[in-house]
């Protein structure tokens, strides 16, 4: 075991033990205090159901809000407490947490209750954030957040700002709203501490502040929220009214889920699997995929039936025929996954996309000749010093690999840029849809031009 994991578990094992003595409730706050949250929870979490029962009179429910978003299924955890401790427990974390928390309770008429039990104020802001879709902005914000009016003073700012820090600890950024509550800017912590009592405030008011629509779908705004690289963004209603903020944690979250449903995407399927998916489940979402690249394989295979005499004729032309799927498909498989992030950006014209396409051949093309152009050498070469082909014929059969290479390569860029936009302009997902086909339509066309050629050089002149 390293030295890292050895330091962890021994951390743990402190912390385990800490919260299985006798400590009086001030000394075992006292003493959690040297510790991380996510260790806490870690701990809390290797103890038995009787002891857990014993901290929330220790800890209470405020310690334990603060704990309990770190654990993975806090749901089992909140049953084994009274629904009225529960609800303390939810109600002390950000709207955004407890929302979490009370997705992990199957029961509706359960998480109903606890909704009903905690605070009025509480209770709206989860309600307020399950009103969105899951794949809308609204969805992932906290109503953890500071918001002041443009007409105060820098010594009213100040005020406002820790009145409200006693129940929203995210102030590093704070949100300006005018006169009519609408959302007119931001103001650095840290600008306000060294703002004079007589600055004008809106002199360190940044208006150009970024905001996002609680109503904008997340996979449309992902890319913006990540260029603006700032601690949190404020969400605003249709009326502009700012009503909660994303974190730069909520984004990160928002990034890895929007990428592990893009390589569930890309292998063909609808939505990313897990371990508690049924079979029925997995089976639905693969066979529609999985039904037409098998009609495409069949049409590939019957393509290479066509051109059974020439195999039988130069067998060697089998030896190559990977080599020349293989790179079609590697090149199609960058080609799309260049192309689907250009996608993202939904302000990207035709011309763009045109200029964009043909960037693809060119890259492709010049690669294919590249390694077309090796192939030549390599396959000759190959074919003289091992299968003993005079070189006359070892270099004829290894321009058509070459050749081959070098076209299946250009069509493979075409095919992995062109199809994706195809797929985005039906609005179809082009991850969902673009992965597999590209795969099979490369290996359709690079038989046909690997057969093809050598058909025609090859088949009687060697």
């Amino acid at each position: 075991m390293e030295t890292k994991e050895i330091l962890e578990d021994n951390k743990i094992k402190e912390i385990i033990d800490l919260l299985r003595s006798h400590l009086d409730a001030e000394e075992l706050m006292e003493a959690l205090d040297d510790y991380h949250e996510n260790d806490i929870a870690e701990a809390y979490e290797s103890l038995d159901t009787e002891d857990r029962q014993r901290l929330f009179g220790i800890l209470g429910a405020e310690r334990l809000s603060e704990i309990f978003p770190y654990i993975e299924d806090v749901g089992e955890y909140l049953a084994e407490i009274t629904p009225e401790q529960a609800a303390d427990v939810l109600e002390n974390m950000d709207a955004d947490d407890a929302v979490d928390a009370l997705e992990d309770i199957e029961d509706e008429e359960q998480r109903e209750q606890l909704i009903a039990l905690m605070d009025k104020d509480a209770s709206a802001d989860v309600r307020l954030i399950n009103s969105y879709d899951e794949d809308e902005v609204g969805s992932m914000m906290t109503t953890n957040f500071i918001v002041i009016k443009q007409n105060f003073s820098v010594k009213q700012a100040m005020r406002s700002l820790i009145s409200q820090s006693k129940d929203n600890d995210n102030i590093n950024t704070i949100y300006v709203e005018d006169d009519n509550n609408k959302y007119c800017g931001a103001i650095e912590l840290r600008d306000l501490i060294l703002a004079r009592d007589y600055t004008p405030l809106d002199d360190i008011i940044s208006h150009s502040y970024p905001s996002v629509k609680a109503e904008a779908h997340i996979s449309d705004t992902i890319e913006d929220l990540k260029d603006y690289a700032e601690d949190s963004i404020p969400v605003l209603n249709p009326n502009d009214e700012i009503i909660g903020v994303i974190t730069s944690q909520d984004i990160i979250e928002a990034v890895d889920d929007e990428m592990g449903e893009d390589y569930a995407r890309l292998a063909g399927l609808t939505a990313e699997e897990d371990l508690n998916e049924t079979l029925p489940e997995s089976i639905k979402k693969r066979i529609p995929w999985l039904l037409l690249l098998l009609g495409l394989g069949l049409v590939t295979s019957s393509v290479i039936g066509i051109f059974d005499k020439v195999v039988a004729s130069v067998a060697i032309v089998v030896v190559f025929q990977s080599l020349i799927l293989d790179m079609a498909g590697n090149v199609g498989t960058q080609s799309l996954a260049v192309t689907i992030r250009v996608l993202m950006d939904e302000e990207i014209s035709g011309l763009e996309k045109a200029k964009f396409v043909l960037k693809e051949m060119r890259v492709g093309g010049t690669n294919g000749l590249i390694l077309g152009v090796l192939a030549l050498f390599f396959v000759a070469l190959y074919l003289h010093s091992l299968k003993g082909y005079i070189w006359f014929a070892a270099f004829k059969v290894s321009s058509i690999v070459g050749f081959s290479l070098f076209i299946a390569m250009i069509v493979s860029s075409f095919i992995g840029t062109i199809i994706p936009i195809f797929f985005h302009k039906i609005k179809v997902d082009p991850a969902v849809a673009s992965g597999p086909l590209i795969t099979t339509v490369n290996d359709l066309v690079a038989v046909v031009t690997y057969y093809g050629l050598a058909g025609l050089l090859l088949v009687g002149h060697i």
